[in-house]
């Protein structure tokens, strides 16, 4: 397993913050609903998308 380093979690970062725009784009989240459900659920996409629907159809 790699080791966790300050330059790996900036890449993660960088990649949540994609993923969570493009949620955000596709869904009535707002960006940082939508960065707040991918942390929430460990960056289980089909997860956070059902997730994200739900909170659509609720709010």
């Amino acid at each position: 397993m790699p080791k966790q380093t300050a330059a790996n979690d900036e890449t993660a970062s960088k990649g949540d913050e994609a993923k969570a725009l493009r949620l955000a784009e596709t869904t009535d989240l707002s960006p940082q609903q939508a960065k707040d459900l991918i942390r929430k659920h460990g960056g289980d996409m089909k997860k956070v998308q059902r997730e994200a629907e739900n909170f659509k159809a609720e709010g």
